[in-house]
């Protein structure tokens, strides 16, 4: 069957391309997908442009556009299992993690859904009963929605909930890694009464698929997950246009642990803060800063536990931790390994590609705890966007903070300790887009996500991840207008 997705009907690539999807835990082939190319891309581009600038949807009463969020809500959650087994097989996730994210993504279109609902006119004092004024609310346009391979489904609804809900139409290009989740939502969309040209989706590669969202004049926004590198060549590439841009790059999130926590439920944390999804996940707690006092055994029962972490198949109810996603990242992530050896860094357990045989097929890489680590190593400082974790050491408050914005990103980051004033004090300095305390990892529908510095612009998420996708129109009537008169002596005018 046709993959992509093009003025609401399934078609191939016009080039014909085919692309091999692989299961990471063994490199079986799950499916091919037709890989789009420029042409491809600029067909999808032209259609939302048309259904934009014509068609029903930007017209469409937000409770109309509300109710169709509510129904692909339905319709996913009827589609669960299957979803999330899918999701599994495409990126190795375990299937508990998936099916959470099926309902994590429910939660998005329940929660744009309601959001929708009040998306109202703001009105303006204007402070006269002869004027009035207010501010409305009105779709951007086109948008060109890029997203990543560790959360395909869960970030494409990021973009899709709000961005539909606005009244916007789009293109969206998932990771050529992993769409299989994307084209099932695809599928849900059109089945909830979509119109045509509304949602399209391309498949391939960024280079030919999805640069040209960026390029292409008829395109007036784009969102994009994923890379550093890659979305300082997207900024580029939309500022002829000058785009609106939303961007989140990642980060290097700081988790730090004071002496007063409760530290076997801090180490608990700790643990799944970097190894959930193999430390495939922008938010991973993979910069662990430690007090002096507790550094020496919370490192040790760090490493035991790392290393009793069992991987395997996803699929198998007793896997804890799956495979990277793909050869190319799983050597990318052992380089960062050898980094931090030959940097200088303690190797207490990981390091290296797993012994077991039924794991030698899959894309496997130990989880590695490093200790005894400085801001200067590379493996500090980049996202490795894997299972490795660096330990380093504060003494004071002030030095825990300046360790945790010690980076260039500026995403998320957590504080450990059973002080609340101290908790409050340390979030306040830290100077990331979202901080726990006491906690690692949970975000809310409600709640905007986004980072500081390198790790983006704009946000997702909460109110500010739908204005992300509105315009904003200030409207002024005058109710009584008279002549001015601003000219009346040069024109001779009484």
């Amino acid at each position: 069957m046709p993959e992509l997705f093009i003025s609401g009907s399934w078609r191939d690539a016009a080039a014909g391309g085919r692309h091999d999807i692989r299961n990471p835990f063994d490199q079986s082939l799950i499916t091919s997908v037709s890989a789009a190319g420029p042409a491809d891309t600029e067909a999808a581009i032209l259609a939302a442009r048309e259904a934009f600038d014509t068609g029903p949807w930007p017209r469409t009463p937000p409770a109309e556009r509300a109710a169709l969020l509510r129904r692909v809500a339905g319709l996913l959650g009827r589609d669960k299992e299957a979803i999330a087994r899918t999701e599994t097989l495409d990126t190795g996730k375990t299937l508990v993690e998936s099916r959470i994210d099926v309902d994590d993504v429910i939660a998005v279109f329940r929660y744009y859904a309601d959001l929708v609902d009040e998306l109202k006119s703001r009105p303006v004092a204007v402070g006269t009963g002869d004027a009035a004024s207010r501010i409305d609310y009105e779709p951007v346009g086109v948008c060109g929605l890029i997203t990543p391979w560790n959360y395909p489904l869960l970030q494409a609804s990021w973009k899709i909930a709000p961005a539909l809900g606005a009244g916007n139409t789009i293109v969206v290009k998932p990771s050529e890694v992993t769409p299989l989740t994307t084209i099932a939502l695809f599928r849900l969309l059109a089945e909830a009464g979509l119109p045509a040209g509304a949602a399209n989706l391309v498949l391939g590669t960024g280079p030919e698929a999805g640069a040209p969202l960026a390029e292409h004049p008829a395109v007036d926004l784009i969102s994009f997950t994923g890379s550093l590198a890659t979305g300082q060549r997207l900024m580029h590439a939309a500022a002829d246009s000058v785009k609106k841009i939303c961007l989140e790059l990642g980060g290097k999130n700081p988790n730090i642990v004071f002496a007063d926590a409760d530290l076997d439920v801090a180490l608990d944390y700790a643990l799944t803060a970097v190894f959930l999804h193999s430390g495939q996940v922008c938010s991973a707690g993979t910069r662990l800063l430690l007090e002096n006092s507790i550094y020496a055994d919370f490192v040790t029962e760090l490493a035991r536990r790392a290393a009793a972490i069992k991987l395997g198949n996803g699929l198998d109810p007793d896997t804890e931790s799956g495979p990277l996603v793909s050869a190319q990242h799983l050597s990318k992530v052992e380089r960062y390994g050898t980094l931090g050896v030959t940097e200088g860094a303690r190797l207490l357990t990981g390091g290296a590609r797993p012994d077991d045989p039924e794991l030698t097929n899959g894309f496997f890489y130990l989880p590695t705890v490093f200790a005894d680590c400085t801001r200067e190593m590379t493996v500090v400082r980049d996202e490795t966007f894997g299972p490795i974790v660096t330990a380093e050491r504060f003494g004071t408050e002030a030095e825990a903070v300046a360790l945790g914005n010690d980076t260039d990103y500026g995403l998320a980051g957590a504080v450990w300790t059973g002080d609340t004033e101290r908790g409050d004090r340390v979030a306040a300095r830290l100077r990331h887009g979202t901080v726990w305390i006491n906690d690692f990892g949970p975000y809310l529908p409600a709640a905007e996500w986004g980072g500081f510095k390198r790790s983006g612009i704009g946000r997702e998420l909460g109110p500010s991840g739908l204005h992300e996708y509105c315009e904003a129109k200030h409207v002024y009537r005058n109710h009584k207008p008279t002549a001015q008169r601003w000219f009346a002596r040069s024109l001779n005018i009484d």
